[in-house]
């Protein structure tokens, strides 16, 4: 390790890099040696090291060629940003602004309004909030409108998403206790109603963003749900999945609800 470290390859490493990260560099280039027949008199120790050093030090986020026939793909990124929203974030990103900060009042403001201003208009909803995804949002939503009541959902709609986000694990940390109705291929609206008690706390509309039912099925949409709900004041918790603000079908697009 020592006489590694005083080769004139490494030395330039070290004048250039953080210490810790050559010293590992080293360290996998002789395990790399030990691992392998022969002299280690023959190996480049200059040029394994180097090589250790550029990969450890790469950008963990690398662009990538999309093959994969999923336009939207969650594991890729999913939708590239579009050059003007490139550019609005280098501009605010290269410099100080008022991401929390209430110009016209002269005192600290809220981040959140930035995002809830356009999100009010772009849907015509009272009140808005950006969170990480969609579990985090059923979380919250279910958290403050069922937090130890029920909730009604389709045994079709008990999905799981990426990451081991599973409906009921969700609803279970919100609170809520589940109330599953239907089955797995076909539920009615009297399934809904069937359900309803002094408990109900919401009804729950999950998106299968992952998976679709075909053959002998049969589905409530929100539109039916909303009449009988608002009957009974119980709120409907819709969860959308993508929450498009737009339809696709003009793209050739179909299936995602906006």
């Amino acid at each position: 390790m020592g006489s590694l470290l005083e080769t004139g390859n490494v030395r330039s490493l070290l004048e250039t890099h953080p210490r810790g990260v050559v010293v590992d560099a080293v360290r996998g280039a002789i395990d790399d040696a030990r691992a392998v027949s022969g002299s280690s008199a023959d190996l480049d120790w200059g040029a394994m090291i180097t090589e250790r050093v550029a990969i450890a030090t790469l950008p963990s986020l690398r662009p990538v060629f999309n093959a994969t026939g999923v336009v939207l793909h969650t594991n890729l990124g999913r939708a590239p940003l579009a050059t003007a929203a490139i550019d609005a974030v280098r501009e605010a990103a290269a410099g100080f602004t008022n991401l929390e900060y209430d110009l016209a009042e002269g005192k600290r403001g809220s981040r959140y309004i930035h995002c809830v201003e356009l999100l009010r208009e772009l849907t015509g909803a009272e009140d808005a909030i950006v969170v990480n995804n969609c579990a985090a949002a059923l979380v919250l939503t279910l958290g403050a409108t069922a937090s130890g009541r029920e909730v009604i959902v389709s045994r079709g709609e008990l999905v799981e998403i990426g990451g081991s986000f599973r409906v009921p694990d969700i609803m279970q940390r919100s609170g809520a206790t589940l109330v599953e109705i239907g089955t797995t291929n076909r539920t009615h609206l009297d399934d809904y109603r069937a359900a309803i008690t002094p408990r109900t706390g919401a009804i729950a509309k999950v998106h299968r963003s992952n998976f679709a039912l075909s053959g002998f099925v049969t589905d409530v949409t929100v539109r039916e749900l909303v009449p009988m709900a608002s009957e009974h004041g119980i709120p409907i918790v819709h969860d959308l999945g993508s929450g498009l603000l737009i339809g696709l079908e003009e793209f050739g697009f179909t299936g995602e609800p906006t």
